[in-house]
């Protein structure tokens, strides 16, 4: 049975991935309210802006939905700031412990230490943020349209008690910003899906019930069939994809335990709601580009190969495991790249509708995959960083099929990324200035999902028998002497039987400067948050 979500209640950085859309600008505010009832004032003027998961439409060919946006405006909660606004006792001790403690608090579990630690956090970090509001558009004057309409509700309803933080850093000599601003990253004037290492980033994401075709993916973004469901004994029955739950992803509704995942009361509180690590992640530019120089040099693979064997993926995005040859791979990245160029040059929703689809359909190459063909890590080592973050049915070691259990591990851990690029890194050879990734990871578990991914598979290896080996790229290595402590182990070229080739002294690439634990209310938690009526009795 289809699971129907009522997508006009569900806010849509929860359903949609803005960024497939040519939203490929944002900007992110973090605001502090000393009053419950101008803060309830101000949501209640938000709520014409927000976006919901709702089908967009040009309104001429066909009208199930709204109108494509110029901008989109999506908003969440901090526990602090549920607190600042009113919402009862009962309500607020109803949340997960790790909601409520923080992300500062769970830096231990995070591997937020050294450089990452929050006392070097960005000065916003270190103040009280209650609300967190994102806008997305396609072009820097719909973001500036829709920041000047959000203040502009500030001022119009006198709103003093409601503060803009300031506090977010700048790049040099610019001093601090009262925003985040984020964009995708441009080659020779024309926008890619790159990140600072040259890694084409926010290709999978997971697919579950209730989602439609154009919001993502089945095929390699659901669980594969481990089962002969009809018990007709035929192989084909059980290389399909199936939907996750949506519980995962989304409260109120059953997860792969078919239980209903931890939420706040009443229920109209948490269905259809979500939680959300926010992480600015620093990128160590400089540092990365000379260890590639440095250690591709008695690498047999080359510069590229090894840039890959990290990733598991070439840094054109193509999947190592299934394109192995990196002409191959080129080809295809190339493909996917004219399709993302005709996404930004359209010009009406029409035409921006029919861009989404073409570019859906050679994206499917990037993420419809397992690695059933090489559990081995042959191709793909199992210590690297996109198999770490997705197993994809691979931690049954030896067998040619993911758990058949629905509470199997890694369908268990599946999380939904967001976020875009910020800054530019002016000087390859530098690790200074004001450049990274603003990663925004939404889940129905933050303990679950997000912070086991990062504590057990990103910075310990165990769970891949790799004892304490860190995630070769996210890893929150040491370094002594300017030296790291990281290492990695894999085949020295695609062969599967190559002799194992031992990659060491990798050190820190990536320091968070931020972070915070959000709740995505529904539109229906909206209005009843700014309304004052949450009743958890």
């Amino acid at each position: 049975m289809d699971t129907l979500l009522d997508l006009y209640d569900i806010q849509g950085n929860i359903m949609k991935n803005y960024g497939e859309a040519g939203f490929i600008k944002a900007r992110y505010l973090f605001f502090k309210i000393n009053s419950g009832g101008q803060g309830r004032t101000f949501l209640h003027a938000l709520l014409p802006y927000i976006t919901s998961s709702a089908p967009w439409t040009d309104g001429k060919n066909n009208t199930d939905g709204v109108l494509w946006p110029e901008a989109t405006t999506n908003i969440a909660f901090t526990y602090n700031g549920l607190k600042n606004l009113g919402i009862s006792v009962q309500t607020l001790q109803s949340f997960p412990d790790e909601f409520i403690t923080g992300m500062r608090g769970r830096r231990t579990i995070l591997g937020d230490n050294g450089p990452s630690d929050p006392a070097k956090w960005d000065p916003v970090w270190h103040e009280e943020i209650h609300l967190f509001v994102s806008m997305e558009a396609p072009t820097d004057e719909a973001i500036e349209k829709r920041f000047d309409e959000i203040m502009g509700i500030i001022t119009l309803n006198g709103l003093d008690k409601v503060i803009l933080l300031d506090g977010h850093r700048g790049a040099k000599n610019e001093g601090t910003k009262k925003y985040q601003d984020a964009s995708v990253l441009y080659e020779n004037g024309v926008p890619t899906t790159k990140e600072h290492f040259g890694y084409t980033d926010g290709i999978s994401n997971p697919f579950f019930k209730g989602m439609t075709p154009d919001m993502g993916e089945l095929a390699g973004g659901g669980k594969k069939n481990t089962k002969d469901l009809l018990g007709y004994g035929d192989p084909e029955l059980v290389s399909t994809w199936l939907p996750l739950e949506t519980g995962e992803f989304i409260l109120g509704h059953k997860d792969e335990a078919l239980e209903y995942p931890t939420g706040p009361m009443p229920p109209l509180m948490a269905k259809n709601g979500s939680f959300m690590a926010y992480r600015k992640l620093h990128e160590n530019v400089g540092k990365f580009n000379a260890f590639l120089d440095e250690k591709s040099q008695g690498y047999p693979g080359g510069k590229e190969l090894l840039a890959a064997k990290l990733s598991g993926r070439w840094r054109n995005g193509v999947p190592i495991t299934t394109y192995p040859n990196q002409k191959d791979a080129d080809e295809l990245a190339m493909k996917r790249q004219k399709a993302i160029q005709a996404m930004a040059d359209a010009k009406i929703p029409a035409e921006k509708l029919e861009a989404l689809a073409a570019f859906k359909e050679i994206n499917k190459k990037f993420h419809a995959y397992d690695y059933n063909d090489d559990l081995n890590g042959g191709r793909c080592p199992v210590g690297a960083h996109s198999r770490r973050a997705n197993p994809r049915g691979s931690l049954e070691f030896g067998h040619k099929k993911a758990f058949d259990s629905p509470t199997a591990v890694d369908n268990r851990r599946r999380i939904l990324r967001r976020g875009l690029p910020y800054g530019k890194a002016e000087d390859p050879t530098s690790n200074d200035g004001n450049h990274g990734t603003i990663f925004m990871i939404i889940n129905a578990s933050i303990k679950r999902q997000f912070e086991f991914v990062l504590q057990q598979w990103i910075n310990y290896g165990n769970d891949f028998k790799l004892a304490n080996d860190k995630d070769p790229l996210l890893g929150n290595h040491a370094e002594i002497n300017g030296k790291g402590d990281g290492r990695m182990i894999f085949g020295s070229n695609t062969m599967a039987d190559d002799p194992p080739y031992f990659l060491n002294e990798l050190p820190r690439f990536v320091e968070t400067r931020g972070g915070e634990y959000f709740f995505i209310p529904s539109l229906t938690a909206l209005r009843m948050i700014a309304q004052g009526i949450v009743d958890p009795t």
